[in-house]
């Protein structure tokens, strides 16, 4: 059930009559026609713009397109009133009897209330996360997981064909530093005093891999040149850390579908493949850029270079993918990783980068344009730094990791669910606070506790009702029309109603934070019902008349379907009560 979906069909068919009596004319296009909450809850529960987007095509004044809609919406039994406003709006009540029927239809529905047939079965590719496997995760990459999990699931949700993905970043020479550091731990493992190197990896978490390859190859290279074991011992050290980035990923609840080599990419062929696919599209060429902005003559030399025409796919500039030795920039694997996704026939792609991506927007936007001749869009979301607190003071160091703080450090210290659902409370692009004592305290200010809580008290009264007696399974509550008069009962309705709207919103827009704003305004309305009911016994959910109980508490069990719904797209366990 889509209650604005509904309504909005029913618009429709009113201005399909009115064309049949040729109040208006044929031929409108009713596409841009859409009903949705006005910006002001006094002005009704639903707004639509159909006498504003038909007025010119029309040709008539948006007003008397607004009243003959009116008149026409009145005749039907969900519709109130609709008002006319100002130049054309439309505004419209609905009636008691349509918000008391939306629980029971919640109800019936079950876990698919809300879920979209939008996607269609669109195959979109999620790359998010995708850290150097040169460490544990920090927290900024915790971000990223969780915006990118949680977009997978909300695109799901919404019927998209969702693979998630990483691009273990392993063909840099960061790898070869990891391998080193690890060789240096190696060292130590046979009780050798050793040297950190300015911009090795000293972390504790290398101690039990050189103690692993102690293990495995016992002292035979101690005495080896880098050259025999520097390859082997960069293989070892990788996959040593995709196991422990997969572990901590695991930890917080995040589980990839396919993980992508970036050095599967080098000496195969797939790189030239991929620039020779530009070079056939007349997109790659030999020449000189402009100086950078703010460069002078004394510190730029022009050089030729072979370039990407990247500019004629909406880029600022030509982008190189060859340097003068002849090695390939950083910018060609990425070219030939996203041409191997557009050859998988992914309908759309999705990276979720770090906000120090920021200048890699266009030209991999302009890369991916040229490379599917403009049939797979490419949309780039930039997670921006998460600032952490303790004691209302900035909180910097993990000892593991020996210089900030972990992934696995945040999810130890508040617990995946925490963690998952504030990390969602902000759109990626802007600046995260993250208290570690705020995010676990039980107030209606700590949006984590305030919408879990608001699920504990529904099943807190289910028990309660059990308790007593009284049915309130859910194939007895979907048979219930409960009695819906007070402002607060019907404000909780309407936010209920609003659900498979903002699933649509949330997924056209790839905005899974939407579903975490949302989640806080329905425990929000369901907090105000409960309080409103201290005072007033006749709106408390459970009554001493059983079917009194089974009307006033169906809403809330509905209220629970979508809490628990809207959580499972975020990746958090709703609580049953609070400890």
């Amino acid at each position: 059930m889509n209650l604005f979906s509904d309504i909005r069909a029913l618009v429709i068919d009113s201005i399909s009559a009115l064309q049949a009596e040729a109040t208006l004319p044929e031929g409108l296009n009713t596409d841009p026609v859409t009903t949705e909450p006005p910006r002001d809850p006094a002005h009704g529960d639903m707004a639509t713009n159909a006498a504003m987007v038909l007025a010119k095509p029309a040709k008539m004044k948006p007003r008397d397109i607004a009243e003959a809609l009116a008149e026409k919406l009145r005749a039907d039994d969900r519709i109130a009133s609709a008002e006319v406003a100002g130049p054309g709006f439309l505004n419209l009540r609905l009636s008691n009897a349509t918000w008391a029927a939306l629980p029971a239809a919640i109800l019936k529905d079950g876990t698919d209330y809300g879920r979209s047939g939008m996607g269609a079965g669109t195959k979109v590719n999620i790359e998010y996360v995708s850290a150097n496997p040169t460490g544990p995760m920090h927290v900024g990459h915790a971000r990223g997981a969780i915006v990118g999990d949680a977009m997978a699931s909300l695109l799901a949700y919404a019927g998209y064909d969702v693979t998630r993905e990483y691009y273990i970043n392993d063909g840099g020479a960061q790898v070869d530093v990891l391998a080193r550091s690890v060789y240096l731990r190696y060292q130590e493992a046979h009780d050798l005093s050793v040297d950190w190197p300015e911009g090795s990896y000293p972390g504790d978490y290398l101690i039990p891999v050189g103690e692993a390859l102690k293990d495995k190859v016992g002292d035979r290279w101690l005495d080896a040149p880098e050259e025999e074991w520097l390859a082997e011992v960069r293989t070892f050290a990788t996959d040593a850390m995709m196991d422990l980035i997969r572990e901590d990923l695991a930890a917080l609840g995040v589980r990839m579908d396919h993980f992508f080599s970036e050095k599967s990419l080098y000496g195969t062929g797939r790189i030239e493949d991929a620039i020779k696919t530009l070079d056939d599209k007349g997109l790659i060429y030999r020449g000189v850029l402009e100086p950078p902005k703010g460069k002078t003559p004394e510190d730029w030399e022009p050089r030729e270079q072979t370039l990407f025409k990247s500019t004629e796919h909406g880029d600022d500039v030509d982008r190189p993918i060859k340097k003068s030795d002849g090695s390939w920039t950083y910018f060609a694997p990425d070219i030939a990783y996203h041409y191997d996704k557009v050859s998988r026939g992914f309908d759309m792609l999705i990276d979720i980068f770090g906000a120090d991506h920021g200048g890699y927007v266009k030209r991999m936007k302009a890369a991916v344009s040229a490379l599917s001749e403009g049939r797979v869009p490419l949309d780039i979301k930039l997670i921006q730094l998460v600032k952490l607190y303790k004691n209302g003071q900035p909180f910097k160091m993990s000892k593991r990791a020996g210089t900030f703080v972990t992934l696995r450090d945040v999810v130890d210290m508040v617990g995946a669910d925490v963690a998952r659902f504030h990390m969602l409370t902000r759109k990626p692009d802007a600046a995260l606070d993250f208290d570690f004592d705020k995010v676990v305290e039980q107030s209606k200010e700590n949006p984590v506790f305030y919408v879990q809580y608001a699920h504990a008290r529904i099943c807190s009264v289910l028990r309660k009702a059990a308790d007593a007696g009284i049915d309130v399974t859910d194939a007895t509550l979907a048979d219930v029309t409960p009695v819906l008069e007070d402002p607060a009962e019907i404000a909780l309705a309407a936010k209920l109603a609003e659900w498979p709207r903002l699933v649509e919103i949330a997924a056209r827009t790839h905005e899974p934070h939407r579903v975490a704003t949302y989640l806080s305004e329905v425990a929000a309305d369901l907090h105000g019902l409960w309080n409103k009911g201290n005072d007033n016994t006749a709106l408390r959910f459970v009554q001493d008349d059983p079917a009194a109980t089974q009307s006033k508490i169906l809403l809330a069990r509905a209220t629970a379907v979508v809490i628990r719904a809207g959580l499972g797209i975020l990746g958090v366990t709703p609580v049953e009560e609070m400890r």
